[in-house]
């Protein structure tokens, strides 16, 4: 049995292109209802700051409109027989949400609470911070319901393959780019790039984030904790006032993107005296050993029993740890309008997609605790993907300094051009970013006579 493929907002064009496709996908009308209202798709967690953004700029409704919602979203159910001889039935989506100033681009995760709703939202704002970054890419987020945690390594290359074969007719290097993401890693990517070759012949550009023996890149791996790092120093210097070397950091959250914003802070002359995980968390007031911890970790796969370290509880009450600059590096969310209160820092870097909530923002506005926004703390590995896209495209390969030097120097041109509109409109940083984004959105909409 073939997955199926459903698209929601735009069943005909679903139709036509999967019926000229190299595999047997049936496109499938939505249901009554299954289309988002257009008041549902507004209320979207990032478009309230879209929508704040908007007031301050010069553009016409119909086409602010029409940036804000997704261009199309698929449904894909994916039978899966499962080592025990079990079948299983995965729910998988992909929003491609614009397009306007190049590919699709945006992640692949595997989690439980995958939901349509929560991929539109991703998908939006990798259209606003693809923008931001100046990269040219659109938007789009994709994800399978499922554990990760639950599947061997079979099952997984098994469903990344059957995913991957569903969406190939909306794939593609120069249409629809995946990159690994929560639950997903460089293998996924790896069997995404083979599956899809398979169909369409060698493709190495169609995803991002492949490991750096099958047309990676070099700094992929640690591009998002060095970007956190580059425009950490730039907010310290330019909004702070003050130096990264003994500066406090409190990071929440010690995956790839935390460990390695630890580590390149650290090195820096950063003072990382906290940082937690899924499972547990620790301090140390005179600053952790970064390199130790990243070992420890590596080794017996948790914080828990680093010895430089205390343990202390990784609830709600960690965000509450003194410090000069608190990171949130997890999931979406963590910092909310309860937390505000009671934190006890100067700045907050929003490492993590969505860390702040729309009401925690305000409430941290009020509290004048400025907020470096995710557009700009997790675009490093943004950009350092569209290096390896164009390598891929190239088929020509740079050199780590090379990348390191150009990640550099994009994380600060970006913070530039939000420092420029943050001093001429008076708009918190958060604000001024997306305006910068929407502004080159519509710009590009209004040059390609979209609008």
């Amino acid at each position: 049995m073939l997955p199926i493929l459903r698209s929601l907002n735009a069943p005909s064009v679903a139709r036509s292109v999967l019926g000229s496709a190299a595999v047997s996908c049936r496109g499938i009308t939505a249901p009554p209802g299954a289309l988002p209202e257009s008041n549902e798709m507004e209320d979207l967690q990032t478009n309230v700051f879209v929508k704040e953004a908007l007031e301050h700029l010069k553009i016409r409704p119909s086409l602010a409109k029409s940036i804000i919602h997704p261009d199309r979203m698929f449904t894909v159910h994916i039978p899966l027989q499962m080592d025990s001889g079990e079948v299983n039935l995965y729910t998988a989506y992909r929003v491609q949400h614009n397009n306007t100033r190049g590919p699709f681009k945006g992640g692949l995760i595997f989690h439980p609470d995958v939901d349509l709703q929560s991929m539109q939202s991703l998908a939006s704002l990798n259209t606003w911070k693809t923008a931001f970054m100046d990269v040219p890419f659109g938007g789009a987020k994709g994800g399978v319901a499922v554990d990760p945690k639950t599947l061997s390594e079979r099952e997984a290359q098994k469903l990344t393959r059957k995913l991957t074969h569903a969406l190939s007719p909306v794939l593609g290097s120069m249409t629809d780019i995946p990159a690994s993401d929560i639950g997903t890693d460089e293998r996924h990517m790896a069997w995404m790039f083979d599956q899809y070759s398979k169909i369409h012949g060698y493709t190495p550009g169609v995803v991002t984030g492949k490991p750096y023996w099958l047309h990676g890149s070099y700094g992929r791996d640690n591009a998002g904790g060095r970007g956190i790092a580059i425009c950490t120093r730039e907010f310290l210097k330019r909004i702070l006032h003050r130096k990264l070397e003994g500066t406090t950091f409190v990071i929440q959250g010690f995956g790839k993107l935390g460990s390695w914003a630890a580590q390149f802070l650290h090195d820096g002359g950063g003072k990382v005296i906290a940082v937690s995980s899924a499972e547990s968390a620790v301090y140390n007031p005179d600053g952790l050993d970064i390199t130790a911890l990243r070992a420890h970790v590596a080794q017996h796969g948790s914080l828990c029993g680093f010895e430089k370290g205390v343990e202390v509880p990784n609830d709600s009450s960690f965000l509450e740890t003194e410090c000069d600059v608190l990171v949130p590096a997890a999931v979406a969310g963590t910092v909310d309008a309860q937390a505000v209160p009671k934190l006890k820092c100067l700045a907050i870097v929003e490492a993590g997609n969505g860390a702040v909530t729309p009401e925690a923002d305000m409430l941290l506005r009020q509290r004048a605790i400025p907020v470096l926004p995710d557009l700009l703390s997790n675009g490093g590995s943004l950009v350092v993907s569209f290096f390896e896209w164009t390598q891929n495209v190239q088929n020509f390969r740079w050199e780590e300094e090379e990348i390191n030097r150009k990640l550099d120097q994009y994380m600060v041109a970006a913070f530039d051009q939000m420092m420029r509109v943050h001093v001429d409109s008076g708009t918190t940083l958060r604000i001024s970013a997306y305006m910068v984004a929407l502004q080159r959105i519509a710009t590009a909409a209004e040059n390609r006579g979209e609008a």
